[in-house]
């Protein structure tokens, strides 16, 4: 496995380079650019067929930086210095185990204190180069699409609160006993808490800017099908510890051994059993191999991507692409965790991991939801003979 992009440089270029990022984290990061421009391109798509449209905006020209301004930049500034800087001046620990440093206490606090200082007084300095001696109302005409940056850090912001609270939640028993353990682990994330506390972050802005819910849904869903499959690609990468069970079927000839029981040799979080002869930092992998059900995922979510950004121009029925995303990605999601190793909980009688029920009740809400498109559209068309 390669738990940092080190190791995954070396393995394709037999080069060392000391890139001490976590391989995970950098698959999380591509899992919002991508989408970044596919919500843009869609945006502009239901721009172009008047199904949403630009809104007016005021803003105030001429103004000091506010208190609120100045809190936020130093606070950007001392995380910058404290953790950023704070890496290659502890550069040993951060190389030995960069996600732990990330969540840890280290850092370095004079650097930190310096970047408060730069980062406010740097927006201080650049309101007070546009300072007039009252400041001025405007008003600008905004297209959706110039919503995405801001929309990408309040999704990232939000999205990373509801990946540790679901995972809070998955593993409660083990948060009452040791809390701030489970809360500042460097491994703890639901994939669907991120992926539910973004949708709703996005939601609520969008909305709030004029535009009907059922279109947003249906210019979200490509991104977020996306959004999964590439953050699954990172799993499978590092070894981050969403593999599946242990598969003692034997093998099928046609497919490679690791697609089908994988033992995650120097897995990420350094599950399972020693290796011989290994002395790095990542030197453990699993006693048995287990369904690599992350590749099954990545690849799963990647093919209905390409189809559903295929086939999303001939998509016009509002909701439909949203629904087939629910079906898509919730029967997908039920179906492999069945295979997967997470807490169960018995759930009227049934069995169920967190995963598995939201699936559940994903694919029941886009089944739901192709159902009422049917019955309205044949109560639209009964309607139309009627007045005929």
């Amino acid at each position: 496995m390669f738990p940092t992009l080190s190791s995954l440089f070396e393995y394709f270029f037999q080069i060392r380079i000391p890139v001490p990022i976590p391989t995970f984290g950098f698959f999380v990061a591509l899992a919002f650019l991508f989408p970044y421009y596919v919500f843009k391109s869609e945006f502009k798509r239901k721009e172009a067929d008047g199904l949403i449209q630009a809104f007016n905006e005021t803003e105030v020209v001429g103004a000091p930086a506010s208190w609120l301004e100045l809190l936020i930049n130093g606070l950007l500034g001392f995380l910058f210095g404290f953790k950023v800087i704070g890496a290659f001046i502890e550069y040993t620990k951060f190389a030995t185990d960069p996600t732990g440093f990330i969540f840890s206490k280290e850092g370095s606090l004079v650097a930190g204190i310096t970047g408060l200082i730069v980062f406010a007084g740097w927006i201080y300095l650049d309101r007070k180069k546009t300072q007039l001696p009252k400041p001025v109302v405007e008003t600008r005409l905004v297209h959706p699409y110039q919503l995405n940056t801001y929309l990408v850090f309040m999704l990232a912001f939000f999205g990373f609160i509801g990946a540790k609270l679901f995972n809070t939640i998955e593993h409660w028993q083990e948060f009452m006993y040791q809390p701030v353990k489970v809360l500042f682990a460097s491994n703890g994330f639901s994939f669907y808490g991120g992926l539910i506390f973004g949708a709703l972050t996005y939601l609520y802005i969008c909305h709030k800017k004029g535009m009907k819910l059922v279109h947003l849904a249906d210019i979200g869903s490509p991104g977020m099908m996306l959004a999964y499959g590439v953050g699954r690609i990172g799993c499978q990468l590092s070894g981050d510890g969403d593999w599946g069970i242990v598969n003692h079927h034997p093998k099928p000839g046609f497919i490679p051994q690791w697609m089908w029981a994988f033992n995650y040799p120097h897995n990420a979080i350094n599950a399972g059993i020693s290796i011989p002869g290994c002395n790095d930092f990542y030197c453990s992998q699993l006693a048995h191999g287990v369904y690599p059900t992350p590749f099954y995922e990545a690849a799963i979510c990647l093919l209905f991507f390409m189809l559903m950004w295929v086939f999303r121009r001939k998509i016009t029925i509002p909701g439909f692409m949203f629904f087939l995303y629910l079906v898509l990605n919730g029967g997908e999601r039920f179906l492999i965790e069945m295979i997967r190793v997470n807490p169960r909980y018995n759930i009227l009688g049934m069995m169920f991991t967190q995963a598995s029920l939201i699936g559940l009740l994903m694919l029941l809400g886009g089944i739901t939801g192709f159902v009422f498109i049917i019955i309205n559209r044949k109560n639209n068309l009964q309607r139309r003979g009627s007045v005929a």
